[in-house]
């Protein structure tokens, strides 16, 4: 089995400024992400780029992916159904066979969004089949619930279910995170134990519960009552997950997500995300070593 890696995610518009200065930090992959748009970027132009960045090192590019709604193509979200095409384009030239995104939705109940979610994604995953890549859909909820929201509805296995009924290929999954499970008040392990096999990319991100708060003023109150952690500060057993991940095939990275910790913020971000990368690291079980021959 190979070595799961463990990566950070950076913005795909500053890649080239960005890189040079957290390489020597220890990373051993990278996840390229836009932000509704890949905008005037020339990708076959930055994976050369990139590609001489990375070449004196044993690092990979895990996924490109853009965030935006591909269902409605209006407003800031009129690029974003092109940008995955031409990310699925352009995989290949940066060293990876995974793009990832929100499925985007339609207003409306989850419901709703199923029938053109089927008609996007199944030619998206028809595109992505001949170029020998896979789709993956995070598992954030942008703040939509089952009944609306903006971006996504990827962010409930009742959805994941329709999903993959609506399109039954097998180069779509999931880029599968215990955070946002856990803002839903899901347990992560049981169900990582059950989509394992969905799952084709993994963000490195947690989550605190105030369970006191949940108790006393429940989650509709003005009390905060959970919040995005980076992995090693928050609840999760990373040493559970990454036995799960590989008890159960998995041979990807896993790719810490950034910017949201409370704590580590700002002028200590990076400060976090060396420490879950040390912290992900030893829960993988350290650097690899072979057996005696």
């Amino acid at each position: 089995m190979k070595q799961i890696r463990i990566g950070t995610l950076v913005n795909g518009g500053d890649a080239e400024r960005v890189l040079p200065q957290i390489i020597p930090l220890g990373f051993e992959s990278f996840s390229l992400t836009f932000w509704q748009t890949t905008g005037k970027t020339d990708l076959s132009e930055q994976a050369k780029r990139i590609k001489e960045l990375l070449a004196p090192h044993n690092i990979v590019i895990s996924s490109l992916g853009v965030f935006g709604n591909p269902l409605t193509g209006t407003g800031d979200d009129a690029d974003t159904l092109a940008s995955w095409e031409r990310l699925i384009d352009h995989a290949e030239a940066f060293g990876t066979g995974l793009v990832a995104g929100f499925t985007g939705r339609v207003p409306g109940s989850i419901d709703k969004s199923i029938p053109r979610f089927a008609e996007v994604f199944g030619e998206l995953a028809k595109r992505a089949e001949d170029r020998g890549v896979r789709l993956a859909f995070e598992n954030c909820d942008m703040g939509g619930t089952w009944q609306d929201g903006p971006y996504n509805i990827a962010h409930n296995p009742t959805a994941w279910e329709m999903m993959f009924n609506a399109v039954p290929a097998a180069n779509i999954g999931l880029q599968w995170e215990p955070c946002h499970q856990m803002v839903s008040l899901i347990d992560p392990i049981p169900q990582l134990r059950k989509w394992v096999g969905k799952i084709f990319n993994v963000h490195g991100k947690d989550a605190t519960i105030a369970w006191d708060v949940v108790r006393e003023y429940g989650i509709h109150g003005p009390q905060e009552f959970v919040w995005h952690r980076t992995p090693g500060f928050g609840d999760s057993n990373w040493t559970d997950i990454i036995s799960i991940l590989r008890q159960g095939g998995y041979e990807g990275s896993i790719d810490i997500e950034g910017w949201h910790d409370p704590v580590y913020k700002d002028e200590l971000e990076m400060t976090g995300q060396v420490h879950a990368l040390n912290y992900l690291k030893r829960s993988r079980g350290g650097d690899f070593v072979p057996n005696p021959t």
